[in-house]
């Protein structure tokens, strides 16, 4: 159903379609995050802290990138249109890049070649995500100005994206091990990885009516508090008891942990249309790439953190992989190979499907955007104090998930084969340092100023201004 004005009702069709999007990308880019540096250290042979450096290298170079993607997809009106377009132009390079990322045919060559190699295919990879990413952050802002239904949309995003999670979290340890014909399945991994999706198909649809019930800044402090009980849980646990006659304590410490991570972030993108408004609100210009792609940026420094930290903190704890014998996932490359190639090709079924059900119905015209520019991204960072809020909150939060996401891998596949210091320090990323990163986030989203009565207020602004042009 169409309103007027932009306030645009959508199908459940088309909402599926756009959440298509986020479960297709995170096929693809949430194997990268949970483990390619696993697959780096343990199968392709990188040393841990060479790894930690590439993927800091691979963030700084997204801060040049991501500007130039932004603006450039404010000022370009492709003819399949503006933001949905992408979806399917990068949506076929970055599915070729992601399978190349796991291709261990270099085994035998120098450490110099193979460290250009993953340095070429990951940098390719990371910027072809940023050419996918930013547009499609855009696209949401672009189907409608209704805040229910922006809401409605973010949480089946988010239910999507999390679906994604969790056919990556679970399914890449079992279809690894199917890959490598291994007899015995790594059952307990994949349930554990699991549980860091799982709880987003018991919550996420309910987060219209928490929002409702206790405002958005209160279901942030209900909900981060929630993890950080979790992580010290988790940390107790592990630490004063056997691990192995523990499980299910460790699972329902991982369940409450991601019950809290998966509602506070995944409730976080709903905010990004807020500022957009706000933005055109107090400039005039609906430069939706602009806000993505800084967005964009401050995900990706956060990821930068979370991607540095584990790998220098398994190099400072001494880490070695585990013999093959020892280790709970396989060492085969070509399982690695052909895990990834089918999980990227249903990724880009996905990508062309979001392609097919989306509309674009609230965008700025090519006059309105011929202005555009690169230093627009610092002017508007400078004058949309919601959008500096959010983006501490954007550093925080992915900082934490890439933490967090990294580790688990190590600490479900040979942490009790480990030294007592690099087992202190596994755990250290799964639990104590994505803790701290939460107490943050949780004085950082108390200044954050949009409530729903305020964004109610600017949008019916901004529809009057549009009449009187009319």
């Amino acid at each position: 159903m169409e309103a007027n004005n932009g306030y645009y009702k959508l199908s459940w069709l088309q909402r599926i379609g756009f959440g298509s999007g986020d479960l297709a990308q995170n096929l693809i880019y949430q194997t990268i995050c949970m483990y390619l540096l696993f697959f780096y250290t343990n199968i392709y042979g990188l040393d841990p802290g060479v790894a930690g450096t590439m993927f800091l290298v691979v963030r700084l170079v997204d801060v040049l990138w991501d500007p130039l993607v932004g603006t450039y997809v404010d000022k370009h009106n492709p003819r399949w249109g503006k933001y949905r377009s992408y979806l399917v132009l990068a949506g076929i390079p970055l599915t070729v890049l992601a399978i190349l990322c796991f291709w261990n045919g270099l085994a035998g060559s120098t450490p110099t070649i193979k460290l250009v190699y993953a340095y070429v295919t990951y940098v390719g990879l990371s910027m072809l995500y940023t050419l996918i990413n930013v547009p499609y952050g855009a696209l949401n802002s672009s189907l409608t100005r209704d805040t229910d239904e922006i809401t409605i949309l973010t949480s089946v995003r988010m239910f999507m994206a999390n679906l994604g999670g969790l056919a990556v979290s679970a399914g890449i340890p079992l279809l690894v091990a199917v890959m490598a014909g291994m007899a015995e399945l790594p059952l307990q991994m994949a349930l554990f990885m699991g549980l860091g999706s799982l709880p987003a198909f018991i919550f996420m649809p309910f987060v219209p009516a928490i929002k409702r019930a206790v405002g958005k800044k209160n279901m942030f402090y209900i909900f981060l508090s929630v993890a950080i009980v979790g992580m010290a849980m988790l940390y107790c646990i592990t630490k004063f008891t056997d691990m192995k006659e523990n499980m299910l304590l460790i699972y329902i410490a991982q369940f409450i942990k991601s019950t809290g991570v998966i509602v506070a972030t995944g409730y976080m993108w709903a905010l990004i249309p807020e500022v957009i408004s706000y933005g055109e609100y107090t400039s005039g210009k609906r430069i939706a790439g602009i806000v993505n792609a800084l967005t964009g940026i401050f995900f990706k420094a956060g990821m930068a953190l979370g991607g540095v930290v584990p790998g220098y903190v398994l190099a400072y704890c001494s880490y070695q992989a585990a013999p093959e014998e020892a280790s709970t996932l396989p060492t085969s490359g070509s399982a690695w190979f052909y895990t990834m190639l089918i999980y990227a090709l249903v990724g880009l079924a996905l990508l062309v499907f979001c392609f097919t059900q989306t509309r674009e119905r609230v965008v700025m015209d090519a006059k309105e955007t011929e202005n555009v520019k690169v230093s627009d991204l610092w002017t508007e960072f400078l004058r949309n104090r919601p959008l500096r809020v959010i983006a501490c909150f954007f550093i925080t939060a992915f900082a934490m998930m890439s933490v967090g996401n990294a580790a688990g891998a190590y600490y479900m596949n040979d942490l009790q084969s480990q030294s007592p210091l690099a087992q202190e320090g596994i755990l250290w990323l799964v639990c104590v340092i994505p803790a701290a990163l939460l107490v943050l986030a949780m004085f950082i989203i108390s200044r954050y100023e949009l409530t729903d009565e305020k964004m109610d207020e600017i949008n019916r602004a901004i529809v009057e201004r549009e009449n009187t042009k009319k």
